[in-house]
């Protein structure tokens, strides 16, 4: 009875300091982030990790976590045809494994925007902070009061050593995570000058990157997002009845090809296929108006879209040729988009392609000199659940010996679901993915229950996972996403590191001496 009451008061002594009004302070500065991330570093590197690197590829699969990467591995498996338990991804073999905690400097569960920030700079910042100290308002648009809060990034600090720099992305190249290496901005929905708000005087985030003062900016830059790099009165050339959406009536893209005898601007798979990588000096690639196609989805492009693995090899080409060495970013930047949309197939495929991506950098450089990081940004409320047996479809219905595993309504349900999104089927309609169609679409009515599912419907490419809280979007997750790294100074990836620890091990790599 005692040991009741004792469990009783600690619980309600518990609740107490739970509640909102009793939320523990962020009492964290951005100068203690920094300080703190170099502590934390002089302690690992007693524990060894010997060697510098030449050169660092740090690859982000954005909302890849955990959950995603065991079933994207099984998945993978089960398409080559064999074991897909005890399948491993390209990355998942690589030597040296640690866990990062994604919170950022004021939410729990953050967005891509702070969670990149502090992977390329070191110190955690806001939701929606792009590369700026969390002291600046998300709504600040003066320029000279961002400029006093500017971090300084991996891209611009190797640049300003001499090293050659590159972005490859599936998104928008001014999308978050990419944004974060080279724009110092606290919104980073402003990607182009029409996204800025009346009277601002900070430059939006693509014509941050053309005008970077950080030695000759990016060398390579692969991706989406031509939209916000032509002018208003610019047709699309790939979509002839869409325009840019710049007001100012600049084309970027042809600024960028004005920056080096020796630049190129490419627009589709073909053209990057015909160039002469080993003569190329700065390349930009913008594959979409906004977003690539999921990697499924590919073939639906009438201009043709190279794959992740394809742009990751094109920037190794390029950025190879400086003797000093290079710095790349990757993101597999739509595993995020298709999680948001609750349709694990794409998720999952996206992964795929990202894993191909990594093997591909595995077998075009020397880890003997040459540092890979792959790692998330963030999870998803993405689950595994049931007791289905070894080797059951990942897509399909969870199985027993007799059949299906049935629900407390004798029903069968997934393997994998979502705690919240557009699946749930309390809305009174069954949704599936649309690419043209937006989000997603209604295919049917339901009385408001579960209906009984069929495996042909649960793998079919647009199904969406069922989801236990009704959104129209799914959301991120709070749990800590894993690093995987190998080649020299991949030895300091070990334990539980707070997120900004990969700035500080990878500019201790490189030799970069950065100071915010």
């Amino acid at each position: 009875m005692r040991c009741m009451q004792f469990f009783a008061l600690i619980g309600a002594a518990l609740s107490v300091g739970l509640t909102s009004a009793d939320r523990v302070p962020n009492q964290v500065d951005s100068q203690d982030w920094f300080a703190q991330g170099q502590q934390k570093l002089a302690a690992l590197k007693q524990l060894g990790g010997a060697g510098r690197a030449k050169n660092v590829i740090l690859f982000v699969g954005d909302g890849m976590g955990v959950s995603t990467v065991t079933a994207a591995r099984i998945l993978e498996g089960q398409q080559r045809g064999i074991d897909g338990e005890g399948n491993r991804l390209s990355f998942e073999q690589l030597p040296y494994l640690a866990l990062s905690v994604t919170a950022s400097a004021n939410q729990q569960t953050p967005d891509s925007a702070p969670t990149a920030t502090a992977m390329v700079t070191g110190i955690k910042t806001n939701a929606g902070a792009l590369s700026v100290k969390p002291t600046i308002s998300r709504n600040e648009s003066r320029a000279d009061k961002i400029a006093s809060a500017e971090i300084s990034t991996l891209l611009e600090q190797a640049e300003q050593a001499g090293l050659s720099t590159g972005l490859v992305t599936t998104t928008r190249v001014t999308h978050a995570t990419p944004a974060a290496n080279y724009a110092h901005i606290p919104e980073r929905n402003w990607e182009s000058d029409s996204d800025l708000p009346a009277g601002a005087s900070v430059k939006d985030i693509a014509r941050q990157l053309i005008e970077t003062p950080y030695g000759n900016g990016p060398e390579v830059v692969l991706g989406g997002g031509r939209q916000a790099f032509y002018a208003a009165t610019t047709n699309d050339p790939e979509y002839p009845n869409q325009v840019g959406d710049r007001r100012d009536g600049r084309n970027l893209h042809e600024e960028w090809l004005a920056s080096s005898q020796n630049a190129q601007y490419i627009w589709n798979a073909e053209q990057l296929k015909a160039l002469d990588l080993g003569q190329t000096e700065k390349l930009l690639g913008l594959f979409e108006p906004s977003h690539m196609h999921y990697a499924v989805d590919r073939e639906k492009d009438q201009a043709g879209e190279p794959t992740l693995a394809q742009m990751t090899e094109a920037a190794i080409a390029v950025l190879r040729q400086n003797p000093k060495g290079f710095y790349l970013m990757v993101e597999a930047g739509r595993i995020d988009h298709a999680h948001h949309t609750g349709n694990a197939y794409r998720a999952l495929n996206e992964t795929i392609a990202l894993s191909e991506a990594v093997q591909t950098a595995l077998s075009n450089t020397d880890p003997n000199d040459t540092m890979i990081v792959v790692t998330a940004d963030h999870s998803h409320v993405f689950t595994i659940a049931g007791y289905p047996s070894r080797g059951n479809p990942i897509l399909g219905l969870v199985d027993k010996d007799d059949g299906y595993a049935l629900d407390k309504q004798g029903l069968p349900y997934t393997t994998l679901g979502y705690a919240n999104g557009p699946g749930h089927i309390g809305l009174g309609e069954r949704n599936a993915y649309d690419e043209e169609g937006g989000w997603y679409k209604k295919i049917g009515q339901t009385d408001g229950a579960r209906t009984k599912l069929t495996e042909k419907e649960t793998t079919h490419p647009d199904y969406l996972q069922e989801a236990t809280i009704p959104m129209m979007m799914e959301t991120h997750a709070g749990e800590d996403v894993a690093i995987y790294a190998g080649g020299p100074r991949a030895a300091l990836f070990r334990g539980v590191l707070e997120q900004h620890m990969i700035y500080h091990i990878i500019a201790d790599a490189l030799d970069l001496r950065g100071e915010q």
